[in-house]
Parts: C-alpha cells; structure tokens; sequence
C-alpha cells in the first residue's frame, strides 16, 4: 500500500507570517491538530501542532494575534511522498515520535497529509497490525520531562 491511498488530500495550511490566534481558529473550524506551514506557493518549510500553539502561548507573554507560526513552527519536519510504502512512512513517524507527515511531492509541494489515524483504520485488513503497534508504541514513548529536573 501506498501512502497515496490513505492521504487526506483536502489539507489546511498557513504561511509563517500567520497568527497564533488566526492558526487556532483554523484548527478549529477544520478540526485538525496540525497545520503545514508553506511558502511560495506550497512548498512545506514547517509545521506547527496544535500542542506547539499551546506551549508557546502558555510560556510566552504574548497574545496570539502577536505571535507568529515563523516563531512556534517546527522547521525540521520530516516528510514522505505519495508513492512511498505506507511502511516506510510509519517508520518515519516512529523514529520522529510524529503522529503526521505533510506528503510532499518532488520539488517539496504540500499534496497531503497522513495520519497515525488515518492508518490504523486500515492496519488489520492490509497487513499492517505489527507496524502500527510498534509506531504506536514508538511514538508514546517519551521521556517523562516533568520529572526528569528533579
């Protein structure tokens, strides 16, 4: 299976210069947890979560229509392509801790997005049970922080 066949392809974006505040209203309305950050056109150059947009803004004396994407955006966002294997792609996820990829093609342009959830739906009937447990298992193993400054 290719990631083309899970994608979603009706993807919300925003450009780097957007709001904080203008961000969330998007994740909002179009009930997404991410938003890929593009320029020129729809190259992918970052991606903010909705948990970055509530870290930064918990942290940071600044209201949201003041804070920048530029400025919360993670700029090293891993990537996949429509053609890849569904396989290689939750690798990626495992190894990034990421529940979604922005899918890309060639000259980096937004095509899709995947997610963790739009995989597991199809994991048992593709062969796929043993990945997505050990992507699953991957991506919630995180160091526990609150108490590792103790």
């Amino acid at each position: 299976m290719r990631v083309q066949d899970v994608m979603r392809e009706a993807v919300s974006y925003c450009d780097a210069g957007t709001n904080a505040a203008t961000a969330a209203e998007i994740m909002w309305t179009n009930n997404c947890g991410c938003l890929p950050v593009v320029e020129d056109g729809k190259r992918v150059v970052g991606m903010v979560t909705d948990r970055d947009l509530f870290i930064a803004l918990g942290t940071q004396n600044r209201r949201p229509a003041e804070l920048s994407l530029g400025e919360v955006m993670n700029k090293d966002v891993s990537r996949c392509s429509p053609e890849d294997d569904i396989r290689n792609a939750l690798r990626t996820m495992a190894l990034k801790q990421a529940h979604r990829l922005p899918v890309v093609d060639k000259s980096g342009e937004l095509k899709g997005i995947l997610s963790i959830d739009d995989v597991v739906p199809r994991a048992k009937r593709e062969g796929l049970s043993s990945e997505i447990i050990e992507t699953l298992t991957t991506i919630c193993e995180r160091p526990n922080y609150r108490f590792a400054h103790n």
